[in-house]
């Protein structure tokens, strides 16, 4: 009996492991910065490789671990987050903060021995998202233009790691994702907009699932394609794109495009949730073909 419990404490520790640094999230950004650095990297290192990937989840669990402490009494108020580890009391503040504050030092020292640069983009990303983008979300929609920032710098990231410079090259794969969090981010609000309102939580550009919101959308998908097909054109330095690349790239956005015309037309929850799932596929495939097309070029 008490190694059964033992073997359910264990694994509720684990879970809420999980939720509270978010780690589908954050393996999700590990894959970013990863493409940024096999786009990158003129030789591969595999020990650049682990430092990346953990002190890219160090660093974005931190983030998630913040948020979710500054956030825990309004996170208590929406069907979304109310069973997460503090809200649902499974977990305190001060053990939350714990791993919070680990992960950022880990995640800094991890960082700054690939290169300072790496680990200054990382403190930059942790710092707006928690202490800019988090306090926002509750005044301005704008939040989600601030939240854009970090959640741009993954990609990146992982040039910058290969090549300890920043140039065109990482501003563009900064570009594409500060673009594509838009329709994706907001196909989110969308959906959740009414668990979003219990929070009180603004993150509509009108405030509203609205047709003014699916314009926004629409414009910001159009503008996720141009920038990610821009290397085919040769004045990305070093970031190229083969003609074949940037046509499956383009016809990945033709797709996310039809389903942010289709949530103009509906302006359904069910549209929006098409939408979101068509903007995951979007960005993971187009990471996955730069690095393809890199090394099949």
């Amino acid at each position: 009996m008490s190694s059964t419990k033992s073997s359910v404490s264990t694994a509720s520790v684990v879970t809420d492991f999980k939720e509270i640094t978010k780690m589908g999230l954050s393996l999700s950004v590990v894959f970013s910065s990863l493409a940024g650095y096999f786009l990158g990297a003129e030789t591969i290192s595999f020990t650049t490789l682990l430092l990346l990937a953990f002190g890219g989840y160090f660093m974005v669990g931190a983030s998630n671990a913040y948020n979710q402490i500054i956030e825990r009494d309004l996170d208590a108020l929406m069907d979304r987050t109310k069973n997460r580890p503090i809200p649902a009391g499974r977990m305190t503040v001060n053990t939350a903060f714990i791993i919070a504050t680990s992960f950022t030092i880990l995640g800094l020292i991890t960082l700054y021995v690939i290169n300072p640069k790496t680990a200054m983009y990382g403190a930059i990303s942790i710092f707006l998202y928690t202490s800019v983008y988090t306090p926002l979300k509750t005044k301005t929609s704008l939040s989600v233009f601030v939240g854009a920032l970090p959640g741009a710098i993954p990609f990146m990231l992982g040039w910058v790691a290969a090549r300890d410079s920043f140039g065109i090259e990482p501003g563009m794969l900064f570009a594409i994702q500060f673009f594509w969090q838009f329709p994706h981010f907001w196909s989110i609000g969308w959906f959740l907009h009414e668990d979003y309102k219990k929070g009180g939580f603004h993150m509509l550009p009108t405030g509203e699932p609205d047709k003014g919101t699916a314009v926004q959308i629409i414009m910001y998908s159009v503008w996720t394609v141009i920038a990610s097909i821009l290397p085919v054109f040769g004045f990305t330095g070093d970031l190229k794109l083969s003609i074949v690349g940037a046509i499956l790239v383009f016809i990945l956005g033709m797709v996310m495009l039809a389903y942010a015309l289709k949530l103009f037309k509906l302006r359904t929850v069910k549209a929006a949730k098409q939408l979101m799932l068509s903007s995951v596929f979007y960005i993971t495939l187009l990471q996955i073909i730069y690095v393809a097309d890199k090394f099949l070029r």
